[in-house]
């Protein structure tokens, strides 16, 4: 043993209380670590059932509704005058004075207003002139002729020369006849410079004043005056072929417009165009309507509600819940294991929050607000299973 050596049994020993708390301070470690690595895997078992969960989409499924015996079809449409007539001058003159303004009820014949016509004025009594002038001609050429005619008898004339004289007096009848025709055209434009209304009304417009230059014709300005019936109106509304075979003459529709909201005015189908417009996709239909009160007002709008039946296998469904795709517009349905399934359909009527389309049966069960990525055979969850799936976990 060397001198430097300590004997076993001389080596310091650490007390037992600090020996025990260590040990226990490294059962504590290691529990720690182990309750960290179980917390730890037990929240990734929770991701991954909550990705797994999350992967499926979740859906809110709703139900076609049956149709009515008859549904209704609204259409814009446009209120027109029963009769309507712009007045243009048939004379050239000035404006000498107008009796009626706008909104003025007026009867047949009566004046509107008055031309001053000083051109035509001239040009009538130069016409008068030529006629007093060729009827003068033709009497001296009468009385020529006549003579002639009874010198005939005597040798004295040759049948030439009486001939023409009878050919002169009937070119002077004829010049004189000629003359009096241009009289009595003037005579009847003179007749224009009074404007009068061609049948009951109302004065819808006026676009003179006293003094204004007036030319004849209806090409070198718009109208003088405009003359509406409105005691009944016609309706015009662009009508889908697809609903024609149900628009029969005679049938009643109702009218709406914005100026009286809870009001309901009554028309009857009175004419259908009979074609199809290309540009629009429909037929013009024209309804009328009684408006002897005035309410309505001609060239404003109105909303024109038919009654059509229903198409066979027609339904309405949610119009969120189309979806429209290169292939044409389709709808998702749930199936029996939750499978989506795409159905083609067909838009019959656009019904504003819903539409009615053939292709759809009572019983499916429509995905409404599809996911835009959404295809045929991808799985889904309703919103009611997801929310029992969450109550029992």
């Amino acid at each position: 043993m060397s001198p430097t050596d300590t004997p076993p049994s001389q080596v310091p020993q650490a007390p037992r209380g600090l020996r025990t708390a260590g040990v226990v301070a490294a059962v504590g470690a290691i529990g720690l670590v182990a309750l960290g690595l179980t917390q730890r895997a037990a929240s990734s078992n929770q991701l991954q059932e909550w990705t797994a969960a999350n992967v499926i989409p979740t859906v809110a499924v709703t139900q076609p509704k049956a149709l009515g015996d008859a549904g209704s079809l609204m259409l814009p449409g446009r209120l027109e005058a029963y009769y309507s007539a712009p007045i243009y001058a048939r004379a050239n003159g000035y404006l000498k004075i107008w009796h009626v303004d706008i909104g003025a009820q007026v009867k047949a014949g009566q004046v509107l207003a008055e031309i001053e016509t000083p051109d035509l004025d001239q040009q009538l009594a130069q016409a008068r002139a030529d006629l007093a002038k060729a009827q003068a001609d033709a009497k001296l050429a009468e009385s020529t002729a006549k003579r002639w005619q009874a010198m005939l008898g005597t040798d004295a004339v040759s049948t030439q020369e009486v001939d023409e004289k009878n050919g002169d007096f009937a070119a002077k009848q004829a010049a004189a006849n000629a003359a009096r025709a241009a009289v009595e055209a003037l005579a009847t434009t003179q007749g224009f410079r009074r404007i009068v209304a061609p049948f009951d009304g109302v004065v819808t417009s006026r676009s003179t004043d006293i003094g204004a230059l007036i030319s004849s014709g209806g090409s070198n300005g718009p109208a003088l005056f405009t003359v509406a019936d409105t005691r009944k109106l016609r309706v015009y509304a662009q009508v889908p072929q697809t609903f024609m075979p149900s628009i029969k003459v005679g049938s009643q529709a109702d009218l709406h417009v914005p100026e009286y909201p809870s009001r309901v005015f009554k028309a009857t189908i009175e004419n259908v165009a009979g074609a199809i417009n290309a540009r629009s996709g429909g037929s013009l239909v024209q309804l009328v309507v009684d408006n002897a009160d005035g309410a309505l007002l001609a060239g404003g709008y109105a909303d024109v509600s038919l009654k059509v039946p229903p198409g066979a296998g027609s339904v309405s469904i949610p119009a969120s819940s189309l979806m429209f795709t290169r292939e044409g517009m389709h709808v998702a349905v749930l199936g029996a294991d939750n499978k989506v399934l795409m159905k083609d359909v067909a838009i019959r009527r656009d019904l504003g929050k819903t539409v009615e389309v053939t292709g759809i049966e009572l019983s499916d069960r429509i995905i409404d607000s599809p996911p835009e990525a959404l295809v045929a055979g991808d799985s889904v969850q309703t919103a009611a299973e997801k929310s029992d799936g969450a109550k029992k976990s």
